[in-house]
C-alpha cells in the first residue's frame, strides 16, 4: 500500500500544472490544474490509455484537431495515439484528475 498527501506534491510549474500522486508500478495518476488561459500542451501516447475526469472548472479538450467542450463531471477516455491537448476557458480555471495506464514513463510524444 501506498499513502500519499496531495499538499506533499508540487505542480510543474509551481501553482500550476500537472501534479503526480501516483507514479508506477502500474499506473500514473495524479491531478491537472490550469489556471484562465494556460493549456497542458499537445502530445499522444503510443501504447498508455489516458482519462481525465474534470472536477472543476471548464475548458477545450483538442483531440487530433478537433475542439471538444469539457466541464466538471465530465470523464474522457483517450486511446494510445490520439494527439491531445486540454485547455482551460478565458477567465476560467480547470481541475481535473488524469489516469495514465500501463506505467510507461517514456512512452509520451510531444506535438
Amino acid at each position: 500500500m501506498e499513502i500519499v498527501r496531495e499538499k506533499e506534491k508540487y505542480f510543474r510549474q509551481g501553482d500550476w500544472g500537472i501534479k503526480y500522486l501516483f507514479r508506477g508500478p502500474r499506473i500514473d495518476w495524479g491531478i491537472v490544474s490550469l489556471l484562465p488561459g494556460k493549456k497542458m500542451g499537445t502530445h499522444y501516447h503510443r501504447e498508455v490509455e489516458e482519462a481525465f475526469y474534470i472536477l472543476e472548472g471548464s475548458g477545450i479538450l483538442t483531440v487530433d484537431g478537433e475542439d471538444f467542450p469539457v466541464e466538471s463531471g465530465m470523464a474522457i477516455q483517450l486511446k494510445p495515439g490520439e494527439k491531445h491537448d486540454l485547455r482551460s476557458g478565458e477567465g476560467i480555471s480547470l481541475k481535473g484528475l488524469f489516469i495514465k495506464v500501463p506505467y510507461l514513463p517514456d512512452d509520451k510524444v510531444d506535438g
